[in-house]
């Protein structure tokens, strides 16, 4: 048997989603990559699919996972998306220190309610 290891694909409930799409697409600015019918959408993030669905079943409507999308310049990507309308609830911040390295975070949520988040790992020092 062969080591899960690799994502191949993350989901998303939406509850309009039209209006999802035009977040992830249009807010994001995320590459789509195509529609299965009326209730899902699938978008591009690096290899892994993202899919956006309107859940079909009771036990499938529930909160998302937390996605965190890695940039290089948080503060630019912060600053580039707030101007396209995304509310973040906070400014960048600073999460861990390591010896090589700082993380950085910053929280947001999608037009479905979703939590949504970047973050970049810049060199200590």
């Amino acid at each position: 048997m062969d080591q899960l290891s690799k994502i191949r694909q993350v989901s998303m409930n939406a509850r309009d989603l039209p209006r999802a799409v035009a977040f992830y697409r249009d807010r994001l600015g995320m590459r789509h990559l195509f529609d299965a019918g009326p209730t899902m959408s699938f978008f591009d993030c690096a290899g892994v699919r993202l899919m956006l669905a309107v859940a079909d079943k009771p036990e499938f409507d529930h909160p998302g996972s937390i996605l965190y999308f890695a940039v290089d310049d948080i503060r630019a990507t912060h600053e580039a998306l707030a101007a396209r309308g995304v509310a973040f609830r906070e400014a960048p911040n600073l999460v861990a220190r390591l010896p090589d390295r700082e993380v950085w975070m910053a929280f947001l949520s999608d037009s479905e309610g979703n939590t949504l988040a970047i973050t970049s790992e810049v060199p200590a020092g």
